[in-house]
């Protein structure tokens, strides 16, 4: 039994000597390999990890040409990974590797799948990081076809199958973790208090939450397209109930006739045409990534 454990890296110098030490302490007992996917890092992370492999056989790696991404890091770790089983990490060690023992006893006890749940309150997350959370797992399950739950991340046990499942997709841009759920297999959550950040700085800003939540929706799900219908016909129910009122307003003889009526029109029917053209927008740009056929990462060197 071979376990795998997969490490995207983008400019984390700081933690890798650390991480492997810890990783390596937690699997004693274990055959295992530790496959770190350098994603375009600009510091010595490169470095560190080849000075890893030269001196422990257990350590393997991939360096990407550019940075392409944490997702497609974790595509390609899933890719190169030989294990029985795929764990996958983040290096800055706020994924502890105290409890990769825990989750593989999950997994020989006959589940596929397991994924590990964040407790924020535990861990004493900051109240903006906590509510734009929980705001990027409630739009995610509401707008898509996906129950995610709040706090899931990508510290996860893949079983094989899992992962050769996982590896025959070729979707561009894959958003992992809806995926993963949605490809059924027997699945278990494990909560985890997440440590603090040993080095650097995190890559997960705003903009990135919000575009990471933009992926799972328009990839599972075409809710959004027939939201815009139900908002479409609300806002024709506004309009009229505005025109009706203008009406009243212009009898009264306080308003200029006809001109509070074409306001309503134009700004509520013009607004969320807007809406509807921006949302097929989105389904066509990706459908356009799609058969473009590129490919999520390119290799350029390898241990």
């Amino acid at each position: 039994m071979l376990i795998s454990v997969v490490v995207p890296v983008h400019n984390e110098e700081g933690n890798l000597d650390v991480l492997f030490a810890e990783v390596a302490l937690n699997l004693a007992g274990h055959d295992f390999e530790v496959l770190f996917v350098d994603d375009g890092s600009t510091d010595t992370s490169l470095s560190v990890i080849q000075k890893l492999a030269a001196e422990h056989p257990e350590v393997r790696y991939v360096s990407f040409s550019r940075n392409f991404g944490h997702q497609a890091a974790l595509r390609a770790g899933l890719a190169e990974a030989t294990g029985d089983a795929v764990i996958s990490m983040d290096a800055d060690l706020q994924h502890p590797p105290s409890l990769l023992p825990e989750l593989i006893a999950k997994w020989q006890e006959g589940n596929d799948v397991v994924y590990t749940v964040r407790d924020d309150k535990a861990a004493h997350i900051p109240w903006f990081k906590r509510v734009t959370s929980r705001a990027f797992y409630r739009v995610l399950n509401f707008l898509s076809d996906l129950t995610i739950e709040p706090g899931a991340a990508d510290f996860r046990l893949l079983d094989r199958a899992v992962c050769d499942a996982v590896n025959a997709q070729h979707e561009a841009n894959l958003f992992l973790r809806g995926y993963i759920q949605w490809i059924g297999f027997r699945q278990v959550g494990v909560p985890y208090v997440p440590a603090e950040r040993l080095a650097g700085q995190s890559k997960y800003s705003l903009r990135t939450m919000v575009t990471f939540a933009g992926s799972g929706i328009t990839q599972f799900s075409i809710r959004p397209l027939r939201l815009g219908y139900l908002l479409s016909m609300g806002a024709f129910g506004l309009a009229l109930g505005y025109i009706v009122y203008a009406a009243v307003v212009a009898a009264a003889g306080d308003t200029v006739p006809g001109w509070l009526s074409l306001v309503a029109l134009f700004v509520f029917f013009q607004g969320f045409q807007f809406l509807l053209i921006g949302l097929i927008g989105e389904y066509l740009g990706r459908t356009f990534m799609q058969t473009k056929g590129r490919p999520d990462y390119i290799v350029a060197r390898r241990s």
